[in-house]
């Protein structure tokens, strides 16, 4: 079944404005157009919008939903995907939530909260800073590099942001590993595409091959191995072996070329 752009903006609660920008940007272009000039849309068109309106709660901007939808895999991991970002920022509503109740509560008790007490739940530099502090000592420790002087300054917001997409990725590594999906499957290795191209979209470009070494390291290393092994067992070798081999398919796909 085709729907106009009428239907299909009703369908979705947006505007037809809104669906002729995102034909314009190239996001979401119409099945067909009729005789009579109407953009008709199926089901396929609807799916697509649906991801580009989670996305835009996220609030990610429209070039970088084009840049992961036209990315994709199959659908299921979009959806696995988004659901990982969405519970990440679910669970800091929550805490915000929480922090508002108590200061509701603070307010009708006439008491007042501690400066700190007025902020949990927002992510601040200082909450990263602590955040990183383990993995900083360590780094330092075994290797004498200091993660929090290489970031002298934090943007908290680019931040959040990676924290969710890598969140998201491991969450859906672990459950390929729980579904028994081999590591060389094609899902995995448009999973692991996806998540070098969010990388790249903050401004840390990895290659294939350079993925396979940091996965390496993370085996390697008893503190990265541990935090990959606690998430789900199995998973760091998982992890590893799933980047060596989509770095060996590249290899051999530009070499054919």
């Amino acid at each position: 079944m085709l729907y106009t752009v009428k239907e299909t903006a009703g369908l979705a609660g947006v505007t037809i404005k809104t669906l002729h920008h995102y034909h314009k940007l190239g996001l979401l272009v119409p099945r067909e157009t009729s005789e009579a000039g109407y953009r008709l849309y199926g089901k396929e068109e609807l799916e697509r919008l649906q991801e580009i309106l989670i996305y835009r709660e996220l609030e990610l901007p429209l070039g970088r939903i084009k840049e992961l939808l036209d990315g994709k895999g199959d659908r299921a991991a979009i959806l696995a995907e988004q659901e990982g970002l969405l519970l990440a920022r679910q669970q800091r509503l929550e805490a915000i939530l929480s922090t508002l109740r108590a200061s509701l509560a603070s307010v009708n008790a006439g008491i007042s909260q501690e400066p700190q007490e007025l902020f949990r739940g927002f992510a601040t530099e200082e909450e990263w800073r602590e955040a990183l502090r383990e993995q900083s000592e360590h780094l330092q420790e075994m290797y004498g590099f200091d993660l929090l002087e290489s970031e002298p300054a934090i943007d908290v917001p680019a931040m959040n942001e990676q924290a969710a997409e890598a969140a998201a990725f491991l969450a859906d590594m672990a459950r390929s590993l729980r579904e028994g999906i081999s590591h060389d499957d094609v899902e995995v290795r448009e999973r692991l595409r996806r998540h070098l191209q969010a990388l790249a979209g903050y401004g840390q470009a990895f290659s294939p091959a350079e993925l396979a070494g940091q996965t390496r390291f993370f085996l390697q290393d008893s503190f990265h191995r541990q935090m990959l092994e606690d998430q789900q067992t199995g998973l760091a070798y998982y992890l590893a072996a799933a980047a060596a081999a989509f770095a060996e398919s590249e290899e051999s796909s530009e070499n054919r070329d």
